[in-house]
């Protein structure tokens, strides 16, 4: 489905917004037309491996391209976990653009059935409860990699006690395919 060059479009795209915003040159980046299909992506920004930012889309309602380059930005100067990006930050940053299947709603009978189901390494999850929201993208696995960290690290994130369970709690799935600059 991708092309060859995904991964530097995407994460050029990224780059290109972020430097336009601190008044810097960005790198030229290629339009090709699937960038004009509707996507929903999370742009994440580390520096030496810890993260720097990260806000994303959980549902495609505008162009890929578009959504690339709001993402970046607000991954850069307003997630509200960070001070804005700074020009010297810039340099080291490392991004990553991960690109959102649709969220699907998994049926489930209790918290072990849904433990059961989960796909460690490959699900990212929406969950939501008492009229909260959180989500956690597939990377997360990485450091949470049991489905019951997962899940407790997952309710805290909604504003939910990690012991929560209810009758209202509600929990799609998606997967992502994610892109990192090259090095």
């Amino acid at each position: 489905m991708w092309s060859d060059d995904a991964a530097s479009v995407l994460t050029g795209l990224a780059r290109a917004a972020i430097a336009g915003k601190l008044g810097l040159p960005g790198p030229d980046v290629a339009q090709p037309s699937w960038l004009d299909e509707p996507g929903a992506s999370f742009v994440t920004l580390t520096i030496d491996g810890g993260l720097r930012g990260c806000i994303g889309s959980l549902t495609a309602w505008r162009h890929l391209g578009a959504d690339v380059r709001a993402n970046a930005v607000s991954a850069a100067f307003h997630d509200p976990r960070f001070q804005p990006l700074s020009k010297p930050e810039f340099a080291k940053v490392a991004i990553e653009v991960s690109v959102l299947t649709q969220a699907e709603p998994m049926a489930f009978t209790s918290r072990d059935d849904l433990l059961r189901q989960l796909r460690p390494g490959v699900d990212g999850l929406i969950l939501s409860a008492l009229g909260r929201r959180g989500t956690f993208l597939p990377q997360v696995w990485e450091e949470l990699p049991t489905p019951a960290s997962f899940v407790d690290h997952l309710l805290r994130k909604a504003g939910l006690p990690s012991s929560y369970w209810g009758p209202d709690v509600r929990v799609e799935r998606y997967t992502v395919t994610a892109f990192h600059e090259a090095s």
